[in-house]
């Protein structure tokens, strides 16, 4: 069993950053592919980010390319998000997936385990 805690989120304004972390309760956390999700009011859930076992592959969406950057820190068996010029389109709530396997992918449905989710929230 592995448990996911986001923490990070917050209220900022357009044009700000935030950093996001997920901290994993599990001794294999370098086994596991991170990825980060979000869901926006209304909407249904939607990829955002994912970084290999290893580190070494990362994939993002296309709205957010070049903003976002994943990393994770297998000694503190956490992943990060650091999200740059943010926008209001990016509100949302954020949340930390990992999968038992060790390449990148966008399909929710390859991810086994969820956090509970941190909310973003971007101003005008």
């Amino acid at each position: 069993q592995v448990q996911l805690v986001e923490s990070g989120g917050g209220l900022v304004q357009a044009g700000g950053s935030l950093r996001l972390s997920c901290a994993a309760s599990v001794r294999t956390f370098r086994t596991y592919a991170m990825g980060w999700f979000r869901q926006a009011p209304g909407k249904e859930r939607e990829f955002v980010a994912a970084i290999s076992w290893s580190g070494g592959s990362t994939y993002y969406a296309d709205s957010v390319k070049g903003r976002f950057t994943i990393s994770r820190d297998d000694a503190k068996n956490t992943v990060s998000l650091q999200m740059n010029s943010l926008k209001t389109d990016d509100t949302a709530v954020y949340y930390c997936a990992a999968r038992n396997s060790t390449g990148v992918t966008t399909t929710i449905g390859s991810y086994l385990y969820w956090g509970q989710g941190t909310q973003v929230t971007v101003s005008s």
